[in-house]
């Protein structure tokens, strides 16, 4: 039963914003998932967000599990660092593995998507999104011995926003935050002044950003030297290649880490770490790809941790030149695949459809009421004929050797040839493929089909940027189209989840009709730990939190 005395004192103080959203969570129109996951992101506590999801007669937030046995020494399995680690320009997930079990985020997007507080105790926007307050948590003390504050969390994030870095992070903050933007209001608040609104920004300071780690003010490079950060390991010893061991962070700001030890030992495939685990020398697998490990999904002895995301791969195609410049031929393309069967048979049933737009179905905005694009070859022959390539076409698709990415491509040979489309596959090394990742000198972004692989984040914004607007920096299907352009940047500029939901519908309905990417499914985030491992928490991003995690 709700009650509506206690909402009433809930709701004193709030901005119109946030009483907009608890009352859409009463009358029915916000889910309390999405309400919780909107709610954290507009600052409003998690504590705060379970009282009114009470008094709205919704029941309480779950409890967390209990705690397990302290003194554990916990053995990962992960993949190499490709690069020297430096928390400005790392972007593989070996090294940013690594770079996390030290270094902390302002806030954390937890496997259900929802920001929970870190370094940062809250967070706020103004009226219009452009500027958005953080309040940092006192006590925090870096692995050297000095208090994070903020300046350093100015340092840290000017660090990344400067194009003279070549920050991996920029990816994310070009258009949205520029160097010399980030203002220290006093030592424990700092504001972020946006180019434009921004309703989803503290996913971009969050471990959402993987590079968005707060370091001392003072850095100068050669991270390998320090691994200075605050998280609750520190550095015990690190072999480039080899693997790393970190020992528990006594002076920890929060509750100290159970183990007392952890050690990552890295491999270069993973038929290796699969062995290693079943044969006792690792406890878990960080990252478990479906095709490669299917020999664990019914192992008695290992347990895996399934999380749903957005990770995917993305098929373009160039929207400027060929046959593909009619969108009725790449609607013909798409609806070739069946995505049931990449569902059931590729991926095993560790992933969702996609629905050839961003908007996978883990996002609150996900407008469900667009029907789900099936596979037609009567409906894609017609447009072939009205498209004036009845005949068929060759083209080339080239793309990287990674996950299940070849085997997807074959998938896509075999279904197009019905309509009489002869695609060539070119498969090459991940370094081959994405080169300098550059208009001009990257197969990745200069080819007229190609598969892509993208990583897990937990709101679109990336993905509805980079790779599909005008001007994205990752256009590889050089798709400009202004009505998009002008529907993406209202959606990111929406601050209420009403308004993002409105936005996001006729986004999936004019990439539906469009279709310069091809999204067939989302995958799932897949970890492996053997029996009687507790407490592991992965994300979606590569991220592995083991503060919590024991042996039986």
């Amino acid at each position: 039963m709700k009650n509506y005395r206690i909402l009433d004192l809930l709701r004193r103080g709030r901005s119109p914003l946030e009483n907009h959203l608890i009352d859409g969570l009463v009358d029915g129109r916000v889910s309390r998932r999405d309400f919780i996951r909107h709610g954290s992101l507009l600052g409003l506590s998690l504590p705060l967000l379970g009282g009114i999801t009470t008094a709205a007669g919704l029941g309480a937030m779950p409890s967390l599990a209990r705690a397990g046995a302290p003194g554990a020494t916990i053995r990962v399995g992960s993949s190499v660092p490709a690069a020297t680690i430096d928390p400005v320009t790392i972007a593989d997930a070996g090294g940013l593995l690594v770079m996390q079990q030290v270094a902390e985020f302002l806030c954390v997007d937890g496997p259900d998507l929802v920001l929970k507080p870190a370094l940062a105790e809250s967070w706020k926007p103004n009226d219009n999104g452009t500027v958005w307050t953080f309040k940092l948590r006192k006590g925090v003390k870096f692995h050297s011995g000095g208090e994070m504050k903020a300046d350093d969390v100015v340092a840290s994030i000017d660090r990344l926003a400067d194009p003279a870095n070549s920050s991996n992070a920029l990816s994310v903050f070009t258009g949205i935050l520029q160097k010399g933007a980030s203002k220290k209001v006093d030592d424990y608040t700092v504001e972020f002044h946006l180019d434009a609104p921004n309703g989803n920004f503290p996913y971009m300071l969050s471990s959402d950003n993987y590079n968005a780690v707060i370091i001392p003010a003072t850095y100068k490079g050669d991270y390998e030297k320090s691994f200075d950060g605050t998280g609750p390991f520190k550095i015990e010893k690190y072999t480039a290649k080899v693997g790393a061991s970190f020992v528990r962070n006594e002076d920890y700001w929060g509750e100290k880490a159970l183990p007392d030890r952890t050690e990552f030992t890295f491999f270069a495939d993973m038929q290796p770490q699969i062995l290693a685990l079943q044969g006792g020398q690792i406890d878990i697998i960080n990252q478990m790809p479906v095709l490669s490990g299917v020999a664990l999904l019914n192992d008695p002895n290992v347990d895996i941790i399934s999380l749903k995301s957005s990770a995917h791969q993305q098929l373009h195609m160039r929207c400027d030149d060929g046959p593909l410049k009619d969108a009725r031929v790449r609607r013909a393309i798409a609806l070739c695949l069946d995505r049931d069967k990449l569902a059931a048979g590729l991926m095993k049933g560790r992933s969702a459809l996609g629905n050839d737009s961003p908007f996978a179905a883990v996002y609150p905005s996900t407008d469900t009421t667009i029907p789900q694009r099936k596979q037609d070859i009567a409906q894609a022959k017609q447009l072939m004929e009205a498209a004036g390539v009845g005949q068929g076409f060759k083209v080339t698709l080239t793309t990287e050797r990674y996950l299940e990415i070849p085997e997807y491509a074959q998938l896509i040979q075999n279904w197009v040839k019905e309509i009489g489309v002869e695609l060539e596959l070119n498969i090459l090394d991940q370094g081959a493929y994405y080169g300098d990742a550059v208009f001009g000198k990257s197969n990745w972004l200069d080819s007229v089909m190609g598969i892509t692989d993208y990583g897990h984040r937990g709101v679109p914004n990336v993905y509805l940027a980079a790779p599909l607007k005008s001007e994205g920096t990752w256009n590889a299907a050089h798709f400009k189209n202004k009505d998009y352009d002008a529907l993406a940047t209202s959606y990111i500029a929406a601050l209420d989840l009403e308004a993002q939901k409105a936005d996001a519908g006729k986004i999936q309905k004019l990439l539906l009709e469009e279709t310069p990417v091809i999204f067939g499914y989302f995958y799932d985030y897949l970890t492996a730990t053997a029996k009687g491992v507790t407490g592991v928490q992965p994300t979606a991003m590569s991220q592995l939190f083991l503060e919590k995690a024991s042996k039986a």
